[in-house]
Order: structure tokens, then sequence, then C-alpha cells
């Protein structure tokens, strides 16, 4: 049995996105991870060209789906989860602290919190270190709370998917000033990928042009960040990163799409109910965030 996944990558520039099929060469089973939903803020309007194009690799590769898999809530882009459902099939799986996000944005939006409790939109939530197959490949999740309370990182073989952690070498960390975000968390979730085997795959959810380069990047793995990341190396320390990190978040400006993104993806992707005249609305926190 082989330990080695096939991987696929698709990346959104508008959002620097990168999103992966994950399949097992053998059995055909795969995973999609943290797709997106292409949404125009302007008209407040989505569609599925991204999407689409996971459909359509997964379709040729005569792949199916087991799983469509979140790392956390993500606040600058809306995740096309339903939509590769309604047309692949597959479990929409996350943490089982999206209940702590769920609670959070649900006052700051003024919904029924309520309602996630008796109508959870997720198919599934993973207990952290939870262990899980995608055809005969074996799969586990570490929990990486820090960006938010509710990141996981997925190990599945020889490769580590782990949403917004980490960045490229070159670029860092993750911020960690949304809410119940905590720089302390953060340094601690890295140190338990610096665990995993120098050599193991390291798949990034987001990258981000620094100065100097030229291309964007997906792949790293785990010596590399342990060596060169410029913000948490295997010898930083931890009250460094927490006062570097803090310092950092506090001249970052919100992310463009976080309100609208937020409502979606807290709910598994689902849309608001449309109203009596046939349209749905998302809700904006007027001066809440300032």
């Amino acid at each position: 049995m082989s330990k080695t996944p096939q991987i696929q990558h698709f990346f959104d520039e508008n959002t620097h996105t990168f999103s992966y099929v994950v399949a097992d060469p053998f059995s055909k089973h795969c995973a999609i991870i943290d797709s997106v939903l292409d949404y125009d803020a302007a008209s407040a309007t989505t569609s599925t060209q991204h999407a689409d194009e996971i459909v359509q690799f997964i379709q040729q590769h005569d792949l199916n789906v087991e799983w469509i898999l979140e790392t956390h809530v993500h606040a600058d882009h809306l995740t096309a989860s339903q939509y590769l459902k309604s047309k692949l099939g597959g479990k929409i799986a996350t943490s089982q602290k999206i209940e702590q996000v769920q609670k959070t944005f649900s006052f700051i939006y003024h919904l029924d919190f309520k309602i996630f409790n008796t109508q959870q939109p997720f198919d599934y939530l993973f207990a952290d270190h939870e262990t899980f197959n995608i055809g005969e490949l074996k799969a586990y999740n570490i929990p990486t709370p820090g960006h938010t309370p509710a990141c996981l990182s997925y190990v599945i073989g020889d490769a580590v998917f782990i949403g917004d952690t980490l960045f490229m070498p070159d670029y860092g960390t993750a911020r960690c000033d949304f809410p119940n975000g905590s720089a302390a968390d953060l340094f601690d979730s890295v140190q338990k990928l610096y665990e995993l085997p120098d050599e193991t795959r390291v798949f990034l959810c987001h990258d981000y042009l620094p100065e100097g380069r030229s291309k964007f990047q997906h792949e790293t793995d785990i010596a590399t960040q342990k060596n060169k990341n410029i913000h948490i190396q295997a010898t930083t320390q931890k009250h460094d990163f927490i006062q570097m990190r803090q310092q950092r978040d506090a001249t970052l400006d919100m992310p463009k799409l976080i309100l609208p993104s937020i409502q979606i993806n807290m709910n598994a992707g689902q849309f608001p109910k449309p109203e009596e005249n046939g349209i749905a609305y998302l809700k904006l926190p007027f001066n809440y965030f300032k």
C-alpha cells in the first residue's frame, strides 16, 4: 500500500488560495481540500469557474469523492463545498471546534446560535487527532489553532495540508487577531507540525508574493520551514514569536471578504434562505470591526 497520495493543486489568484484534490491511486477515492467559490463583492454574486475546474478534473480522472475538507472557517474566500457536494458527492467536514466560531459569529451577525446545535450544517465534525481513510490512504488531523480556534491540519500519507497556519518560509505565519485567535496557540500549533518527519511535504492554503519572488508556490517541507521560516524556526522562542505576531497583526487591514465569507463558511457553504421576495441576503455588522 502506497503512502504517497496523488495531489493536484488549483489556484485562485484573486484570493491567493490553493485548493487540492488528494487521491488514493489504487482505489481512486479522493478528498477535496479548501475549495473556492468565485465571489464578486461589488455585485454580491457568485460563480463556479474555479470549482468547475475541480469538477472537470475529478470527472476526467474517474475519481470518487469521499471527503470535502475545510482546514478552518476562511475569512478571505467563500467555500464551494455545497456546490461540489451537489456535483460530486462526499461529506463536508471540519473540526468539532467549529462550534466556537459559530457561537462567536452568531453573536456578531445576530444569528440564532441554537440553530447550529440542532441543525449542524457540516456532514461530519472531526475530534482532535481523529483518524480517517481516503480509499486505502491513512489520514489523521492535527489541531492547529491560533489563526482561528477551529483550525485543523490534515496529514495524508507523506503530506500535510496546513491551512493558514504557515505560509511559504519567506512569508512567515498566519495572523492571529481574529476573534478567539491566539499567537500563543499558533506557536504551540507550529511545534506540533515541526514534530512531523523533516521530509513531510507541506501544502499551503495561500501564497503571497514577497519582494524578490515572482512565482506563486504551494509546496514546501517541514525541514525547510524549521530552518528558514522568517517568523518561526525550530529555535524561535515563544515570547519572541508572540511579540512579533502581535505587533505585525496590529498593522494589518481586515481581509476584503471577511464579512461575507465567514457567515457562509461557518454554515458549511450554505447560502442564506431566500426571503419572501425570493432574494437571499447577507448581513453586515455595521461599525462593529473598527
